[in-house]
């Protein structure tokens, strides 16, 4: 027998340091396994499946992003369920808007522009309170090399240097729609250094580890580990070259998602 269903957008925010990504796995604490048994505890049932936008690593924080829910037999009491759903969520997991939607949205073929942002400092060790969001790199970086190298990682290159474990069927063409580094003013504490930086990068789609691999390679290029011939050759996917600095994961935030119609 045919069973009604009901489409919603769920927009979310999670702190992603004590969790290992986004997707359910086996005796591991994920974002989806929490927002699973939660949604389970406040429907109760689990007559529901949850698609998200994409998959964050372990570590990973996300400051907005999509959940697909496809909910059977009844639908929700949204305004209700907000609030309840909320107060039952673990503090580091916040719902911060809900959907509802004619049919399914297709979340993961959905166009969409992903912007990630990275927050670093250098120099002197960080209070270990800001080990969550950012991460300090030892010795010195020459910002200025690394702005001109994140500034030549915008516009269209093959980055199959930059796909982890990328097959000859792998898609490596891809068009950065913004790649900077500035200083950081997007999140502020008491205890983060007098000077922090965020490299900031926006496109269509991300390979696995790709913006870690990006990270690291402009630290390597601001620390002199990277030659700014080698970091020219790097971007260019016809001339194999290995890059091994993946970029520590907690340092990472998926800032926003922008779905074209939701």
């Amino acid at each position: 027998m045919f069973k009604k269903e009901f489409f919603y957008l769920f927009k979310i925010q999670y702190l992603g340091f004590r969790y290992h990504g986004w997707q359910k796995q086996p005796d591991l604490l994920t974002v989806e396994r929490m927002m699973q048994r939660t949604l389970k505890y406040v429907l109760g049932r689990n007559n529901f499946k949850f698609i998200a936008a994409g998959r964050t690593d372990a570590k990973v924080s996300v400051n907005a992003t999509y959940v697909e829910l496809i909910l059977q037999d009844e639908p929700l009491a949204v305004n209700d369920f907000f609030k309840v759903f909320n107060d039952n969520l673990p503090q580091d997991i916040r719902l911060l808007e809900v959907i509802e939607k004619p049919k399914q949205t297709n979340i993961i073929q959905a166009p969409k522009l992903k912007e990630y942002i990275y927050l670093f400092s250098f120099g002197e060790k960080n209070h270990p309170f800001c080990a969550p969001y950012m991460v300090n790199v030892k010795g010195a970086l020459d910002i200025s090399l690394m702005q001109r190298g994140a500034s030549l990682m915008q516009g269209t290159h093959d980055y199959r240097n930059y796909a982890y474990k990328a097959t000859a069927e792998t898609q490596t063409l891809m068009t950065i729609e913004s790649s900077v580094i500035e200083e950081n003013t997007l999140y502020t504490a008491s205890f983060f250094p007098k000077h922090s930086y965020v490299f900031k990068v926006v496109g269509a789609g991300f390979k696995r580890h790709q913006v870690r691999l990006m990270m690291g390679a402009l630290f390597d290029l601001g620390s002199g580990i990277l030659s700014w011939e080698a970091f020219e050759k790097s971007l260019d996917g016809s001339i194999s070259y290995k890059l091994t600095h993946i970029a520590q994961a907690s340092g990472l935030i998926l800032q926003e998602i922008n779905l074209e119609e939701h």
